[in-house]
């Protein structure tokens, strides 16, 4: 392994450690600007996500007004509730914004959503912010990360 990649992998765990310890986001409270972030239900973890606005990001994945495209967490748990695939095809997204099925199963997720708990950690380091999304993403066996190219 390189001393590059070794530097970069040997930070991970102490962030993973400092988000998992952390406690729940509460309205009001400040968040990192740029990090990793982690919803959670129960006890449970479900996605992890990066960005470089994480408030931004918390209020895509929750307002009630954000598309598909914005809510990543809602989409994919509407996607599997009513069994569609990831499509990537032209006049894909119109097509599931016109499903009412699927557009009923996405509200319904966006509630889930803005009920589960959200913690957040730092990292300005867009290298080691996406490493810490997948380390943090295997190591918690979140159901909705997927890590396909699109």
């Amino acid at each position: 392994m390189s001393p590059e990649f070794q530097l970069a992998v040997e930070s991970l765990h102490a962030k993973f450690e400092h988000l998992i310890e952390s406690s729940p986001y509460e309205k009001g409270a400040i968040l990192p600007k740029k990090g990793v972030y982690l919803f959670s239900e129960n006890g449970s973890h479900f996605y992890v996500g990066r960005s470089n606005n994480i408030r931004q990001r918390l209020r895509q994945h929750t307002l009630p007004c954000s598309q598909t495209n914005q809510a990543a967490l809602a989409a994919l748990m509407a996607r599997t509730e009513t069994n569609r695939k990831v499509d990537y095809r032209k006049g894909a997204r119109e097509r599931l914004l016109n499903d009412q099925e699927f557009m009923n199963s996405f509200r319904r997720a966006k509630e889930r959503v803005r009920a589960m708990e959200f913690r957040a950690v730092e990292e300005t380091d867009q290298t080691k912010q996406a490493l810490l999304e997948i380390y943090c993403a295997i190591t918690l066996k979140t159901p909705h990360n997927d890590f396909g190219v699109h």
